[in-house]
């Protein structure tokens, strides 16, 4: 006979969020303590759905390679697809490689090319992005879906706000991200949604040399911090 489904009240909804804070502010104290040690990185977007023979997969690697030659080590999500690459180019460098695993119903599993000592694991999202948002040195927007796109606005809204410094925000694949680009200036440029000067924060680019320029050029100027 199947159960019928518990229906918390609010009281006991209270009760749970209470004792949620603990496990919060656990990840945020574990975050802040392995990330503070590991030092300037370049964080890697993508899909988890990009297979190993696609030429964003091969793309990603050599970018990774590329950042990590020039002296950064390379966060992730962990994951497969495009975090994949991004890790194993890492790795074929000899760099830094840090994957912020988060549990999902589907697509998230640990990919084998992150140290060992630099696999964390988050149940929150908003934890999780606070750590790629306060550690990366740039963000590298490869082809994804939702959550590519979250992250990315993430980093804008949070630039445009003054609530960060400003740090490069690089989208690699014209032809996937020239859609995005073009809505953005015929539609919410023209309606007044955001100024002339926000467009000033995306950088579109098509190779690995084109990020590591981006990168090296934004920091002769600037020093190579936590972003808050």
């Amino acid at each position: 006979m199947r159960k019928e489904k518990h229906h918390k009240g609010w009281n006991e909804i209270k009760t749970n969020d209470s004792w949620a804070i603990f496990k919060i502010m656990g990840e945020f104290v574990n975050g802040f303590e392995k990330m503070s040690e590991i030092g300037p990185c370049v964080t890697i977007f993508g899909s988890a759905r990009t297979r190993e023979n696609a030429n964003y997969y091969k793309l990603t690697v050599n970018v990774a390679k590329k950042v990590s030659e020039a002296g950064y080590g390379i966060i992730t999500g962990g994951g497969p697809g495009i975090m994949e690459a991004g890790n194993k180019g890492a790795h074929l460098a000899g760099g830094t490689s840090v994957g912020l695993n988060i549990e999902l119903p589907f697509e998230q599993n640990d990919n084998p090319y992150i140290d060992d000592d630099k696999s964390l694991d988050f149940d929150y999202f908003f934890v999780r992005k606070v750590m790629f948002v306060k550690y990366s040195q740039a963000f590298v927007v490869l082809p994804g879906g939702f959550g590519t796109l979250d992250e990315l606005f993430e980093a804008l809204t949070l630039i445009q706000t003054n609530k960060i410094g400003k740090f490069p925000i690089i989208l690699v694949g014209k032809s996937f991200w020239k859609g995005l680009i073009n809505w953005i200036k015929d539609t919410m440029l023209n309606e007044g949604n955001i100024s002339e000067t926000d467009l000033d924060l995306i950088s579109l680019v098509d190779t690995e040399e084109e990020v590591v320029e981006i990168i090296d050029a934004f920091y002769k100027g600037h020093t190579l911090s936590p972003n808050f």
